[in-house]
């Protein structure tokens, strides 16, 4: 049972129902509809508040606030109601933005207060929470429940203060380290490296701050240079704006932002990346965003920072295009970009296009490694791939057709300025850009193509004697087949023009030559009744592939060709089980994959998803299939080695070739649909039970994790229903050690929507109810955002799995206090119903339904007192008791002895039925069916009946007679 202090604590975060209107009022002003409005938005708030949908009261209130004149009292009780909600769902930043909104209104308000109170003491605001919990108990010192949480901070207060002493000790001493004339580099670095753990406390980065701590770092970046000690600074600054505006801005301030740009421009891969995920920290705090944890950017506060943001942004992109940047560091740009500038984050597509950016973009996607002149940029075999994606998300960060028509105006522009220029070397730069274009943005791509002359003379080139000519034309080629509907003339001109250049005693015009035919003879797809080429010339083209990629004398490039070639050709099932049997040409694409290239990433990925079936299929339904045939439509057909069992073959020889560890490599990728693909080949794999433990042994489970929060939709929920299914059969917290097993929620929970297949939902919910019994803090994150509703809903389902596991989901999760507090609530029928559920027919259902009802009875009387609103709660509780199956009967016993132990009413009800009856059957020695602790339980609860003098005990004496 709850103490008395508990119960206060409980008030105290429940919405305020009780504010009249402010006497004085006149009838006129009562009577406006917007103060209607509101007060009908506020109770619905209120009641949904009451049910444990936060969420959606959170909505109501939002919307009530909107019709509700700022500053005045009914707006400061809405926003106590919505922090009361946030308080619920853990959004405690939110809790101390609206109770103090509340507070400027209602300085003395000792709810909103003791609300900010405790997400204050959550975010470790100590100090604050403290001021707070004493202006509650001088408001209020009858105040039972402040009095344990005054006593608490008081001491974290003291330890704080303690605490601070001695880091302020630790940052003078790493700073004279640091700066000290005599101090060895080995201990300059080991002091850089303490400050930087120093940052990552609060203490320590106020300290830091305070002794001038980012003019004495930038001092050290000179005196000293030294990569691993400039490094330690640059993520000292990384912690120190971390979740914390003013401090960014006061950084930013001293530093400036060519800081960044100018740290960028390195030719070391760890620097850069030291100092570029500096940067995305930077954005992340001014916009309010991280997309690692799907948190989206904040209107409000990207606006406020628009012009820091705009500033950092523009430079970004104004530098990728810079001639003296280093290929790292233009990486580095590139991906800062893509992951910036699409809606989910940024929102600067626009923005972007209208400064000039995508004409840097595309000064980029001309370059070729090939062409060295003076004027070249240094890239990376990466950087096309990177340039195309970024072009991509720009594209479709465009929100009307009339931004995409400018998008594609510019394109034009600057091809056509290319293909003026007198130079040879201009067409091929011309070229080069339709070729990232068609990998990326296809429509822009598709209209430089439609370009009178364009198609022209890249088959010219094509033709010419030129090496470097026919290399960029046949990439062109190849990237213009994606779409053969759209790109007839280069596809039926190109076929020949590519059997000629595969005749060419150049590798480089021959492999390229290779995987155009692959590309335009795979354009049936699966679809095993289309073959563009004769009988058997897959099966040869594939042998030239695999040929190129098992030669180890051969040049990655090569080798990288080889590959995308196979990612076409293994759309035919005959090649796929070819490929499968060749165990060199496997190890080989699998040690290409291990090898992290990202410029492999969509030929390697695509030829593993072609391996595993895991492409979307549409699904052939018999009567439609039958339907078309009679009006002689085309039936795609399934060849007969795509068969499950031939499937199932093709993934276990991956997965024992090593290809989850290729899979975590290339997982690093930026782009959104290569992650989708690993994503799909994950899931094929853990299709098959046995397989899960290998993925989680190689690192797999932690990316999956990656997957599940960043792509596409449909990639988050592929990934989402791989950790499903590890989660079904493995312990979570050997598959998902430490934090991990609640970071895991949030995604798995993305699988409990009706657009997702009964299959996923399935899966997530017995998902779910492994993780449930990790530990509180996971049940807390279950619950988070309204986590319950959402799998009570499938306990209403008619499919008899998604009920059954919906139910044992709940049952796990009801030895959460916050659980059991919901279904104590007034005016909602959950206990109602699960006493019905216990009589499922369903006999696993109706075990974790009478389960649940038993943890809930035995520590809630509140419950107790609700078993009794459903009309056939006796029939239902004979039944459990007397049943044959010993588990529900020790069930079915126990919620009885709960049902007396809970008041003298409840028992009173009990004894009264025949449920006494089966109790003193089951305590007689001659049954001996059931077992001891249902016995001993059926006689602690007819004990408890006699101390509540309902019933007596039989001393076998004849009672006396008249």
């Amino acid at each position: 049972m709850y103490s008395s202090t508990e119960i206060t604590a409980t008030y105290l975060i429940m919405p305020d129902i009780s504010e009249e209107p402010a006497k004085g009022m006149t009838s006129v002003e009562i009577s406006k509809s917007e103060d209607l409005d509101s007060q009908l938005l506020k109770d619905e708030g209120n009641k949904l508040f009451a049910a444990g949908d936060y969420s959606t009261a959170i909505k109501k209130y939002t919307t009530a606030l909107k019709l509700t004149s700022a500053n005045s009292v009914e707006a400061a009780t809405l926003l106590k109601n919505r922090a009361a909600a946030y308080l619920k769902l853990g959004e405690y930043q939110k809790v101390v933005q609206d109770t103090s909104a509340a507070l400027e209104t209602t300085p003395a308000d000792v709810k909103a207060l003791f609300r900010r109170c405790q997400a204050y003491e959550k975010l470790e605001n100590y100090s604050d929470a403290f001021k707070d919990a004493c202006a509650v108990n001088h408001l209020d010192p009858k105040n039972s429940a402040i009095k344990p949480i005054l006593t608490r901070l008081n001491v974290k207060v003291q330890e704080m203060a303690k605490e601070q002493a001695s880091t302020m000790n630790k940052v003078k001493s790493m700073f004279d380290y640091l700066l000290g004339d005599d101090t060895t580099s080995e201990n300059r670095l080991q002091a850089a490296n303490n400050i930087v753990v120093l940052c990552k406390e609060k203490a320590g980065a106020e300290l830091i701050m305070q002794e001038s701590g980012v003019t004495k770092l930038l001092a050290v970046m000179k005196l000293e240079k030294n990569e691993e000690i400039s490094i330690a600074v640059i993520r000292a600054f990384g912690e120190l704006c971390k979740n914390n505006i003013p401090r960014t801005k006061q950084i930013l301030k001293e530093i400036g932002v060519s800081f960044l740009i100018e740290n960028l421009n390195s030719n070391s891969e760890n620097y850069v990346t030291a100092v570029q995920y500096f940067v995305q920290v930077i954005l992340n705090v001014l916009a309010g965003m991280d997309i690692r944890e799907g948190k989206k950017a904040d209107k409000k506060l990207a606006k406020e920072n628009e012009q820091l943001i705009d500033t950092i942004m523009e430079s970004l992109v104004k530098s990728v295009s810079s001639r003296v940047m280093s290929a790292i560091g233009r990486d580095a740009l590139l991906e800062l970009v893509m992951k910036n500038v699409d809606y989910e984050a940024l929102y600067w597509s626009h923005k972007l296009v209208s400064c000039g950016g995508l004409w840097c973009l595309l000064e980029v996607a001309s370059e070729l490694q090939e062409i060295h002149y003076e004027s070249s940029m240094h890239i990376t075999g990466r950087t096309l791939t990177h340039v195309a994606v970024a072009l991509e998300r720009i594209y479709y960060g465009m929100d009307c057709d009339k931004s995409r028509e400018n998008y594609r105006a510019k394109v034009l522009e600057f091809i056509n300025d290319k293909l003026r220029g007198a130079d040879i070397e201009d067409k091929v730069r011309a070229t080069r850009t339709i070729t990232a274009l068609l990998q990326g943005p296809i429509e822009a791509g598709n209209a430089c193509l439609a370009q009178k002359g364009v198609v022209e003379m890249m088959l010219a080139m094509a033709s010419s004697e030129d090496e470097l000519q026919q290399r960029v034309s046949a990439e062109a080629i190849i990237a213009a087949a994606s779409k053969k509907d759209k790109c007839t003339a280069i596809v039926s001109m190109g076929t020949d023009i590519l059997k000629k250049l595969y005749q060419s005693k150049n590798e480089n015009i021959k492999v390229r030559a290779l995987v155009g035919l692959c590309k335009i003879g795979s354009s049936g797809g699966f679809d095993a009744s289309i073959k563009m080429f004769s009988e058997g010339s897959s099966l040869k083209l594939a042998k030239a592939c695999r040929k190129f990629l098992i030669n180890p004398k051969k040049d990655k490039d090569l080798r990288k060709w080889a590959v995308e070639g196979l990612s076409y050709l293994t759309l035919d099932a005959d090649v796929k089980e070819e490929l499968i049997e060749d165990k060199s040409a496997i190890q080989a694409l699998i040690d290409l994959t291990r090898e992290g290239d990202l410029s492999v990433v969509y030929g390697c990925v695509t030829t593993l998803v072609n391996l595993t079936n895991s492409y979307d299929t549409e699904e052939m339904i018999p009567e439609l299939v039958e339907l078309a045939k009679f009006a002689k439509q085309h039936v795609p057909e399934t060849h007969v080695k795509d068969a499950k069992e031939y499937i199932d073959k093709r993934v276990k020889i991956l997965t024992e070739s090593g290809v989850t560890v290729a899979l975590v490599a290339l997982a690093k990728t930026e782009s959104k649909n290569s992650k989708e693909l690993i994503a799909r080949v994950f899931n094929a794999i853990c299709e098959q039970q046995e397989l899960r433990g290998t993925v989680v042994q190689q690192g797999g489970a932690k990316v999956l994790v990656n997957l599940a929060l960043e792509g596409t939709e449909k990639g988050k929920l592929t990934a989402a229903q791989a950790l499903s299914r590890i989660a079904i059969t493995m312990n979570p917290e050997v598959a998902f050690p430490g934090q991990r097993c609640a970071e895991v929620v949030r995604p798995i929970m993305a699988l409990l929507h009706p657009d997702c297949k009964g299959l996923q939902n399935f899966e997530a919910l017995m998902a779910l109810t492994n993780l449930a019994q990790v530990s509180p803090s996971v049940r807390q994150r279950i619950l988070k955002d309204s986590g319950l509703p959402k799998i009570e809903e499938y306990m209403y389902q008619e499919h008899e799995m998604l009920r059954r596991a919906a139910t044992q989901c709940v049952a796990n999760l009801m030895v959460s206090d916050e659980v059991v507090k919901l279904y104590e609530l007034p005016n909602n029928d959950r206990v109602k119903f699960l006493v019905l559920i216990s009589d499922d027919e369903d006999l696993d259902t109706a075990k974790a339904a009478s389960g649940a009802l038993a943890m809930l009875t035995s520590v809630s009387r509140k419950a107790c007192k609700k078993v009794f609103d459903t009309k056939a709660w006796l029939e239902i509780l004979c039944k459990l008791s007397a049943n044959a199956d010993k588990e529900l009967c020790h069930r079915g016993v126990a919620i009885v002895y709960n049902l007396i132990h809970a008041s003298h009413s409840c028992a009173e009800k009990i004894i009264e039925t025949n449920l006494l009856e089966i109790l003193m059957a089951l305590t007689r020695p001659e049954v001996d069916d059931v077992p001891q602790k249902v016995k001993d339980l059926a006689q602690e609860a007819l004990k408890k009946a006699e101390e509540w003098k309902l019933i007596k005990t039989n001393t076998g004496e004849p009672e006396d007679s008249d």
